[in-house]
This record gives C-alpha cells, sequence and structure tokens, in this order.
C-alpha cells in the first residue's frame, strides 16, 4: 500500500519550560537555545485520500528565542533617511531528530493498539545552537 503523509503540524503550548532572562535597557544580546514543550500531530492518508490513522504526542524540542541589538540611525546616502541594522534570533545550527508519536487513532477515533499501527516515527530538524543574525539574511 502506497501512503501519502500530510505535513506535521506543531502547536505551541502556553509555557516555555525555561524561563527567559532579558537583559531590558542594557544594550546585552540575548539569543539563546531553549526547550519548549509542543504538542505534534501527523495523519497518514492512503493513495486515494483516505486517512489511515492519526498520531499525536506531547514532545520537548529546542527553540530560539531572545533579544538582538538592532539600531536605526540618520543618513544621507538611504532613500528613506535613515539607515536600519537589524538583528533576529535564529537557529546557526540544525539537527535531525526522531520523535515517536505514541497516540494513534483511526478515521473513527479508536486508539489503535496493534505493534506496527500503535505509533509512528517522524523526523524534525531543531536548533542546536542560536545566535544573533542579520535579519532576511538566509544566505548562512
Amino acid at each position: 500500500m502506497q501512503v501519502r503523509e500530510l505535513l506535521l503540524v506543531a502547536v505551541l503550548l502556553p509555557h516555555s519550560l525555561h524561563a527567559l532572562r532579558y537583559s531590558q535597557g542594557t544594550g546585552d544580546e540575548n539569543c539563546e537555545t531553549l526547550k519548549s514543550e509542543i504538542h505534534l500531530i501527523k495523519e497518514e492518508f492512503d493513495e486515494l485520500g483516505r486517512m489511515q490513522r492519526t498520531c499525536n504526542a506531547d514532545v520537548i524540542v529546542n527553540k530560539c528565542e531572545g533579544l538582538c541589538n538592532s539600531q536605526v540611525q540618520p543618513s544621507v546616502i538611504t532613500p528613506t533617511g535613515f539607515l536600519k541594522e537589524c538583528y533576529c534570533c535564529r537557529e546557526s545550527f540544525l539537527k535531525e531528530k526522531v520523535i515517536t508519536l505514541t497516540h494513534c487513532y483511526d478515521p473513527d477515533g479508536t486508539r489503535l493498539t496493534s505493534p506496527e499501527m500503535s505509533s509512528m516515527d517522524i523526523r524534525l530538524r531543531e536548533p542546536t545552537d542560536c545566535k544573533c543574525f542579520k535579519c532576511g539574511d538566509f544566505t548562512r
């Protein structure tokens, strides 16, 4: 049987596992790699587009979060009259992580218990390190 899979859906839960430590007002950058709990859902379809099963789990993954120094200064060279230097907290390195979704259900909502259908392994890439990068610079 050929299987078509739906794209992974991730929803952030309302809390993060680590508190952020912002240095507001000091100009210090604070771009960190933090742990976060998310709820993952993945649906699996057959070749005709019928859903075969849906699996989900609450998992812990890394995320980038924090503050980066940015500035706007007057400029006679730019058309707007201001030179903007914006920096964003983003991943500097990603690694692949295999996650097992352990709550699987058929299209009627019945929990699947057979060993081959009761769980699903998925792969995602998560940050292992975060840094401040110039906003909009995707060439790194």
